[in-house]
């Protein structure tokens, strides 16, 4: 309360959780050492040293002065408590004003403006974890998804062709469908597994046999398909959501169950597992699921309201197609990686927005580029299996294989 945060929180929950259990965490120079020493007894590590109640009532920190009102001149500046009588004010203008004045009113300044500086940081550090314990992903004039960057440059795993050591990928957080995604095991069943496989055999074997090349086929192809535009990642509470190009929102919850708000923002499919779907109205839902039906269109309020597209991607709907939902999402340092029923598979770096995404149309495996300028490319894999593709395509290629193979570890 005195600081207005959580000692231990930040940008990761993993590592706030890890801060809890190390008691790691730091106290500003702002507050007054009966209250570090309060806080610090409290936070022990070992909790035989912790206070009891009865000893923290009698600390110092309760015991000493408290004010019985404060001047609205403490919302900008420290107040004075100092007791003086009107004469020993007087003497005390008047100097300042024939011998120190300027001096004085400089020192007022400098402590003025000083604290005006750390009370901007205080709300900026403490802006920027709100900002990141959704990882909300920006106001419309920002990019479709806020990230958690550690590095400015992207991964180049090496090429499995040419080693057969896999560069290993920090992951950071995951979610899988009908599993529990708090869990530090990877549930999946074989279908899911089947569908993983099936992407990740035909991107190796794009990588392992297309010639070198410096530049990305000219090929350009007219073709309709789902991908994600926008997600947020609220993991740290409620699941992971996203919207599709159609406009579909989706979320995938922390306890493994996937639900949909299709785009006429009336109907909800929701699938426990693998292939079973429930269909009901947004506004009469069942009663077990109502909290989640509301969670659903909070989610898709949203990013439509604060966020912006992610390429540019016509947005063409395929009523012949599945409709596509969420089985497996996964964070890296570096990126984000969805997998979809049907085998789309979408791959998101922070530092620089580009995207991957492949897809199967027609029996055709298809691999779409989104550049930092949100531009797209999409060309059939087997052009690439032809006629190679860039260094900087390739990399991003070699990376999202890695991530998908090691989805699991």
């Amino acid at each position: 309360m005195l600081l207005g945060r959580p000692p231990f929180e930040t940008t990761n929950l993993k590592e706030t959780y890890r801060c809890i259990r190390e008691a790691k965490y730091s106290l500003p120079s702002s507050l007054l050492p009966p209250a570090k020493h309060l806080i610090a007894s409290m936070l022990s590590k070992n909790p035989e040293d912790r206070p009891s109640l009865d000893d923290i009532v009698r600390h110092d920190f309760f015991l000493g002065f408290t004010p019985d009102r404060l001047p609205s001149s403490c919302c900008h500046t420290i107040p004075d408590f100092n007791l003086s009588s009107p004469a020993k004010n007087f003497f005390k203008k008047a100097a300042a004003a024939l011998f120190g004045g300027k001096k004085e009113k400089a020192r007022y300044l400098d402590t003025h403006n000083r604290l005006v500086k750390e009370d901007e940081e205080i709300y900026k550090l403490r802006h920027d974890l709100k900002k990141t314990s959704i990882t909300q992903q920006a106001l419309k004039h920002r990019p479709e998804e806020e990230i958690q960057p550690s590095s400015t440059t992207v991964a180049k795993p090496s090429v499995l062709a040419e080693t057969k050591q896999i560069d290993a990928i920090r992951m950071i957080v995951r979610g899988t469908l009908g599993s529990c995604s708090s869990s530090s095991e990877c549930l999946e069943d074989s279908t899911m597994g089947s569908v993983a496989d099936t992407v990740a055999r035909v991107l190796r074997g794009c990588l392992q046999n297309m010639p070198e090349s410096d530049h990305i086929p000219k090929e350009q192809l007219a073709v309709s398909f789902q991908w994600v535009t926008k997600w947020v990642d609220y993991s740290n509470k409620y699941g992971f959501g996203y919207q599709l190009s159609d406009h579909t929102v989706g979320v995938l919850f922390n306890n493994g169950a996937h639900m949909s708000l299709l785009p006429d923002k009336k109907t909800v499919h929701y699938y426990a597992e693998l292939g079973q779907c429930s269909v009901f109205s947004a506004t009469d839902a069942p009663e077990q699921f109502i909290s989640q039906v509301t969670v659903l269109k909070y989610f898709s309020h949203y990013m439509e309201e604060n966020l912006m597209d992610g390429g540019d991607l016509p947005s063409v709907t395929d009523v012949r197609r599945p409709r596509l939902y969420l089985l497996q999402w996964l964070k890296s340092d570096k990126a984000l990686m969805m997998l979809f029923n049907d085998g789309t598979f979408q791959v998101n770096f922070y530092h620089d927005h580009t995207k991957i995404i492949i897809c199967n149309q027609n029996e055709e495996y298809l691999l779409t580029y989104i550049n930092e300028d949100r531009l797209s490319t999409t060309f059939c894999l087997t052009t690439l299996l032809m006629s190679g593709c860039s260094l900087e395509l390739k990399h991003r290629m070699e990376y999202a294989l890695n991530m998908l193979l090691q989805r699991c570890n």
